[in-house]
């Protein structure tokens, strides 16, 4: 009686329905977390690096990988409350920012747990320095100097600007004032050659 061969171990692995699920499945949720990637989602769920940018763009162009993408975005979207609303309420608190709000009466800044939730939302980052007088056994603690760096303000405004459609308003209306001002030259006589 002939001994049995030992299956290969490696052999069939990722090729079974439930196994290329599985790696869509991972390629969607890396897809999604390093920023729409497609080549180093693809190696994240584990294909070769070697095609991994044209194994994205064919799991892109797979309907059931773009209604999972969709769905799992919307699913993301809700548990987190990314909306249009809540985006644009934090863009708008970062466009309507104000820092004294951040002082006391005595002009102090408050304390981080006293800041007002609209104003704290609009922070990047506080770094903080102890400040010393002196050296060695004489060395004394003197105070604090606070640096708060608030999240662009011109950039929001331009984003908010976007979104209302303010761009397109102010781009119509330099159209609109260059074909008048072309209009009035095609009737005058300017000495330019024509536009014929």
């Amino acid at each position: 009686m002939k001994p049995k061969k030992k299956a290969s171990v490696g052999r069939g692995v990722g090729r079974s329905a439930a196994a290329m699920a599985e790696r869509e499945r991972l390629f969607i949720e890396a897809y999604i977390a390093n920023g729409g990637d497609g080549a180093k989602a693809a190696r994240a769920a584990g294909y070769a690096s070697s095609g991994a940018k044209a194994r994205a763009q064919t799991l892109l162009k797979r309907p059931n990988v773009v209604k999972s993408l969709a769905e799992r975005r919307a699913k993301l979207a809700r548990k987190f409350e990314l909306t249009s609303e809540a985006v644009i309420a934090e863009l708008s608190k970062i466009v309507h920012a104000d820092p004294r709000r951040l002082f006391g009466d005595d002009n102090k800044m408050l304390p981080m747990q006293d800041w007002p939730d609209d104003m704290a939302a609009v922070v990047a980052s506080v770094e903080t320095d102890e400040l010393f007088e002196g050296n060695g056994k004489d060395r004394k603690f003197i105070g604090y100097t606070k640096k708060v760096r608030f999240w662009d303000k011109n950039s929001a405004i331009e984003k908010a600007m976007k979104h209302l459609g303010l761009y397109e308003k102010d781009n119509r209306q330099k159209a609109s004032a260059l074909a008048e001002v072309l209009a009035d030259l095609d009737g005058k006589d300017t000495g330019l050659p024509g536009r014929d």
